[in-house]
């Protein structure tokens, strides 16, 4: 890769943060090997109306900015942000219910993604478990509406599963499955708040029926999901901190 006239090597796992304006191309270097690369290109504008309602947004555009063009993902990382491209990628091709909002939200947890590990290579304070725990959790956080087995997620990030279940007891004294749904319930809870039918909500993220949604839903917030829609009406911020 060619950028502002000097010549890039890069790996898998790279990736160069290019500010408006500043001049890049490829460079194939060996026409036998295969090459491949994701563009995601987000205009100035849209940028500042995400620094207006999070300042974290902002860091990988920053980073840019100041000339620090390439990064680095170890295996791990590198899988987390594919993970969310791949799901933005495949809502730009869909016209799905909330398919806007969904993009909107796409887009954030890319960059949000993007600026935590940034952060934490600056930092230089996570510890290979660590990293290992957030890459685990956010591609649950990113797919909460998808089949979330010790297998599927294994399979995903090039992990064991019975290191992911270790892992998850010693990081939060949970099983996996637990966890996820624990996550599910709070983003239900969310959705919830902000208008969402019931009987949309537990389908959206991931329960398989409403029986299944409602026994989960009293047995972690002692209430069921309509009493916490009656509730939530009538309180000024959110009943529950999930």
């Amino acid at each position: 890769m060619e950028i502002y006239g000097e010549s890039v090597v890069l790996r898998q796992g790279d990736m160069l943060l290019v500010p408006p304006g500043i001049p890049h191309r490829a460079q194939i270097l060996d026409p036998e090997v295969p090459y491949r690369r994701f563009v995601f290109w987000i205009s100035p504008a849209f940028l500042e109306k995400l620094k207006a309602q999070a300042p974290e947004y902002a860091l990988p555009a920053e980073m840019a900015e100041e000339g620090r063009f390439l990064c680095h993902f170890d295996l791990l990382d590198f899988n987390a942000v594919r993970t969310c491209l791949f799901s933005l990628l495949e809502e730009m091709h869909t016209n799905r219910y909330g398919h806007e909002e969904q993009l909107n939200l796409d887009v954030r947890c890319l960059l949000l993604l993007l600026g935590r590990l940034l952060s934490e290579q600056e930092e230089n304070t996570s510890p290979e478990g660590r990293s290992a725990y957030e890459a685990i959790s956010g591609y649950i956080d990113t797919h909460l509406g998808d089949s979330l087995t010790l297998s599927v997620i294994a399979g995903e990030l090039y992990l064991s599963k019975y290191y992911i279940a270790h892992l998850f007891r010693e990081e939060t004294g949970m099983a996996v499955h637990q966890y996820i749904t624990k996550k599910r319930l709070a983003a239900c809870c969310s959705a919830i708040q902000s208008g969402t039918p019931i009987g949309e909500v537990c389908t959206v993220f991931g329960f398989q029926d409403y029986s299944s949604f409602y026994r989960a839903f009293h047995k972690e917030y002692g209430m069921s999901p309509s009493e916490y829609r009656a509730v939530s009406r009538q309180a000024p911020g959110p009943v529950i901190q999930p």
